[in-house]
């Protein structure tokens, strides 16, 4: 029993010693725990990091997206991309070839095809009444509708007064084959009678419906109202034929 005493005496003291330095070694880890802790926190806080890594400001998933047209093209069996921006470009092309189809079918007749003369003055109770006809001298057949354009103007190309009123009347399509005419009346009251001031023009210059180029012929009818009382000069849609 002497023997065997200080042997667990020993056993004590060794087990303390060992507990002590346990501690001490827990209590070293602890410390080195708070320094490991901070960058135990930068995986968590680079995870988001990493998706935005893709494109800055760009959201999760923008850059697939922006390859789906791509892949949905070679889904298609027609290998359309089926894309929004396709349609708009399809469409726009429908509406740039409308105009061609449009200017191919027309049967407005140009102011190439057509020739314009002044007919015989039909006078009455003080107004002079001139048929103003155009004539289809075109090899086709074209069409005029409404009211031709017209102006007075002098030797040297000024307009003389101010362009002729429209007279009410309902517009209607002329059909003109070749060589065929169709007629306008151009209406004022007699200078003379008015007492409006008056001008000889040496040219009327006559554009036909929805054309801009006009065509001219001489003037040699005498004078025509351009200022003051009754000075209004009157034009009328065209109708078939060259005159009343």
């Amino acid at each position: 029993m002497a023997y065997t005493f200080p042997s667990r005496h020993r056993t004590l003291a060794l087990a303390s010693a060992g507990a002590l330095t346990v501690l001490g070694l827990l209590s070293a880890c602890g410390t080195g725990s708070d320094t490991v802790s901070s960058p135990q926190k930068v995986p968590g806080a680079a995870a988001p990091a990493t998706g935005d890594a893709t494109n800055g400001d760009t959201p999760p998933g923008a850059a697939s997206g922006a390859s789906t047209p791509a892949d949905d093209s070679a889904a298609r069996p027609d290998g359309s991309s089926g894309s929004t921006g396709s349609a708009p470009s399809a469409h726009s092309s429908a509406t740039r070839a409308a105009p061609q189809g449009t200017s191919a079918g027309s049967t407005r007749c140009h102011t190439s095809e057509l020739r314009a003369t002044v007919g015989r003055n039909d006078p009455g109770a003080g107004q002079e009444n001139f048929p103003l006809v155009l004539t289809n001298v075109s090899s086709r057949t074209c069409t005029v509708r409404g009211y031709p354009g017209a102006a007075f103007v002098d030797a040297s190309g000024k307009q003389l007064g101010p362009d002729p009123k429209r007279s009410p009347g309902s517009p209607s399509t002329v059909t003109l084959q070749p060589h065929e005419s169709a007629w306008a009346g151009l209406t004022f009251a007699n200078p003379e009678v008015s007492e409006a001031r008056a001008a000889t023009p040496a040219t009327l210059v006559v554009t036909p419906p929805d054309e801009r180029d006009p065509l001219r012929v001489r003037w040699t009818a005498g004078p025509v109202p351009v200022g003051g009382n009754a000075s209004s000069v009157y034009v009328t849609v065209l109708r078939p034929g060259t005159g009343p």
